[in-house]
């Protein structure tokens, strides 16, 4: 039987954490920290023995330390670390481990496959994963909130957009106009990396996923634990270590 885990992804604006057991979320839960506090009811409800913790944002987890006397073994995933597809990236100890663990759950959901991921969160990454395995890079663009964030604290007088289910076609007042820009200029970008790369799969994942899912027409898949299932196939790939 395949022991329960631990899988932490720490982003830039909030971390998830979920236990795994044979490749399925037990249970996924979404805090703006990753803490003793946290951790330690989960630790009590399921028999974990093995963690893994992806820190996007700088400087080592607190809990680490505390986890490492709690569970078999424990795993910061970084560059270094040893994966199961090729990493073709330039500069690797700059590559978000985010991105990285994204683009190993996409080979295990999708092998053999070209794949183009976009995860929509505090930014938009539109990354690429070679049908022989091989992370090929991508782009950076900021995300939804980012952009509204961006045009409210540059400017002296346009307010805060939001994510509208149904976001106008031409803004017809200023808080429309923010809106309408910001959302229709993202969807237009995205529509676009999907017909230059017609022939990618697209996976979409991250916060805002749904939103782009439901207006974008072309055939896509949404995966919401692909970075947890990525982060998985980790522990998988270095069982023989522990």
């Amino acid at each position: 039987m395949c022991p329960m885990r631990l899988i932490i992804d720490i982003g830039n604006t909030s971390a998830k954490v979920a236990v795994m057991h044979e490749g399925h979320v037990l249970t996924a839960e979404r805090h703006k920290d990753i803490t003793e506090e946290v951790l330690a009811p989960l630790l009590a409800q399921y028999p974990v023995t093995t963690a893994i913790y992806a820190p996007v944002r700088a400087g080592e987890a607190a809990f680490a330390g505390w986890l490492a006397g709690r569970v078999k073994k424990v795993i910061r995933f970084t560059h270094k670390t040893a994966i199961p597809i090729k990493n073709l990236y330039g500069t690797p100890n700059t590559l978000g481990c985010d991105r990285l663990a994204a683009a190993v759950g996409a080979a295990a959901l999708f092998p053999a496959t070209n794949c183009m991921i976009i995860d929509c969160g505090t930014a938009i990454t539109i990354d690429f994963l070679g049908e022989a395995g091989e992370f090929l890079g991508g782009n950076i663009s900021p995300g939804l909130q980012t952009r509204f964030n961006a045009l409210h604290t540059a400017t002296g007088k346009l307010p805060i957009g939001q994510i509208v289910d149904a976001p106008q076609a031409i803004g017809t007042t200023t808080g429309t106009a923010v809106t309408a820009g910001v959302l229709q200029g993202a969807l237009y970008e995205i529509e676009g990396y999907i017909e230059q790369n017609a022939a990618s799969t697209v996976i979409f994942t991250g916060g805002d996923a749904l939103f782009f899912a439901k207006h974008i027409k072309s055939p896509i898949f949404v995966v919401f634990n692909l970075i947890f299932t990525g982060l998985n196939k980790v522990i998988d790939y270095n069982a023989y270590y522990f």
